[in-house]
């Protein structure tokens, strides 16, 4: 099983579970996954994490600043040109059914094509190609995009969230706790 980590996800593991992890057990056993490659950490949402929630993340999982640590288990994957495995079908699917039609109806041509732009950069959607390609690599793999938001759109954005997406291009999306639920091994109790 491989996958791939949103940054709501990882705030929520260091906001709400690392707190009574009082023997490390999860700690740890993130870490390693993450150094077997297990999880996966892509560049864009290190990027995120350094500004979001002041830093909230890096701060609890330190390791995730260490150059050398970094370097040694190749973190973060690199999706600076990481492409879809069907560039041009996907491009259509991000023109036609990843577009909110209520706000596209509002854009300019130009308005949209750079609202596009971002959303293509965007740690979102190289989150969304990295497990796209994940998939193609690996098919008989277990492949999830962890992420906390949910499907429905209620933020006025351009692009619909991520498990929407997901769910046309299927790919498997699953929460943080139900991630943890899957790492049976960990067995989480609580007092």
């Amino acid at each position: 099983m491989k996958v791939a980590i949103d940054t709501n996800s990882l705030l929520s593991f260091v906001r709400y579970y690392l707190p009574f992890d009082d023997k490390s057990i999860l700690f740890d056993s993130f870490k390693t996954r993450i150094e077997k490659g297990e999880i996966l950490i892509i560049d864009k949402i290190l990027e995120e994490c350094e500004y979001t929630s002041k830093g909230a993340v890096l701060d609890s999982l330190s390791y995730l600043t260490d150059k050398a640590y970094l370097k040694k288990y190749k973190i973060p994957v690199n999706t600076e040109f990481i492409l879809a495995p069907s560039p041009a079908k996907f491009l259509r699917q991000v023109d036609n059914q990843f577009i909110n039609a209520v706000i596209r109806k509002m854009l300019t041509d130009i308005e949209y094509e750079n609202r596009k732009n971002d959303f293509m950069n965007s740690a979102d959607m190289k989150l969304i190609l990295c497990c796209l390609n994940l998939k193609k690599e690996n098919p008989l793999e277990e492949i999830y995009l962890v992420t906390e938001e949910t499907e429905g759109s209620n933020d006025n954005k351009t692009f619909k969230k991520i498990p929407a997406i997901c769910k046309l291009l299927e790919l498997e999306t699953i929460t943080l706790p139900q991630l943890l639920k899957k790492y049976e091994q960990i067995g989480l109790h609580f007092r």
